[in-house]
């Protein structure tokens, strides 16, 4: 497959180009980028070290970190350079489509870990007593390997027919990364069958996924109403909360960036819904599950107490 791309270099506009506006915006995303890894970074040490959290909960959750340290790190550490640059930024075209592929790659695998934590959730409220037979150790290794192949495959189909488009001379990208929609609009061939795989692909995986949770949460919703004693309703729904509000803030950005019609498109509210999907929520996740979750609090405090008496 001959890459038509080759010999091109394209111009990332980035977020501003006010040297002002830059050095602070660098502070700003430099310390959203520090908070994302030291966040998720702890999330995983955490529930690798404490035994209380060897179960298959925290098993997703220690991998659902590790796609926010790859998602994030994808994108933040081009736009910190691109700050620091005066002038116009370039990107190399390979450069790029590795951008793009490891983008789509962590955006596939995080929405399709989130359902795997629904399911997940489901079982543990609606089948308690076959738990630990229905999540065993190998299920959720493949689940999670599942998870990383629906990623891989969602990013091939979107990456491959890229690399015979067609771009001329220095191409303007409208954006702070090489994400695929303001990458076509600066094609100079025709790119109908890019846009037709990324708006099949996003609505087939992300309809997929958001079904599987939606069907999952439903289920429990209905099982948790079904349970008399208050305590035990406010406890199972506790569980589930911090759950809910990430996939609510991720598929809701992420599916309008994505279907939108091209009317009510614009290159802020672009870069508005990028920043959201690939850099806030990847901040926000361990922030929300450590907040929320009692035993990840409780594990931190425990490894804390330990050191303090090394």
């Amino acid at each position: 497959m001959e890459n038509q791309t080759s010999g091109t270099d394209f111009l990332l506009l980035g977020l501003t180009r006010d040297p002002l506006l830059q050095s602070l915006l660098f502070t700003v995303f430099l310390i959203i980028y520090l908070v994302i890894l030291l966040g998720n970074t702890i999330i995983m040490m955490v529930i690798r070290t404490d035994l209380h959290l060897h179960s298959p909960m925290y098993f997703f959750l220690f991998h659902l970190a590790l796609v926010d340290i790859c998602y994030a790190t994808a994108v933040i550490p081009k736009m910190l350079v691109n700050f620091l640059v005066k002038g116009s930024v370039t990107i190399a075209v390979n450069a790029c489509m590795t951008q793009m592929f490891f983008i789509f790659l962590s955006a596939g695998c995080e929405v399709f870990m989130l359902s795997v934590m629904a399911y997940d959730r489901y079982v543990a409220i609606c089948n308690p007593l076959k738990y630990q037979e229905a999540m065993s150790k190998d299920f959720c290794y493949q689940l999670v390997g599942s998870a990383w192949a629906m990623g891989l495959l969602y990013s091939v189909l979107n990456t491959i027919p890229v690399l015979n488009i067609q771009f001329c001379g220095h191409t303007e990208i409208r954006h702070f990364s090489c994400e695929l929609p303001p990458l076509l609009s600066a094609a100079c061939s025709r790119t109908f069958l890019s846009k037709l795989i990324l708006l099949f692909s996003a609505v087939i995986f992300g309809s997929s996924s958001f079904l599987l949770t939606l069907i999952s949460y439903i289920c429990i919703i209905a099982s948790v109403l079904k349970i008399r004693s208050a305590e035990g309703r406010h406890k199972a729904f506790s569980t589930c909360s911090s759950h809910f509000i990430v996939v609510g803030l991720l598929y809701i950005t992420a599916l309008f960036q994505y279907t939108k019609p091209k009317s009510v498109s614009s290159i802020i509210l672009d870069q508005v819904l990028s920043m959201q999907y690939s850099i806030l929520t990847p901040m926000l996740n361990p922030i929300i599950y450590s907040l929320k979750n009692k035993d990840v609090k409780a594990a931190l405090g425990r490894i804390l107490k330990k050191l303090q008496f090394v």
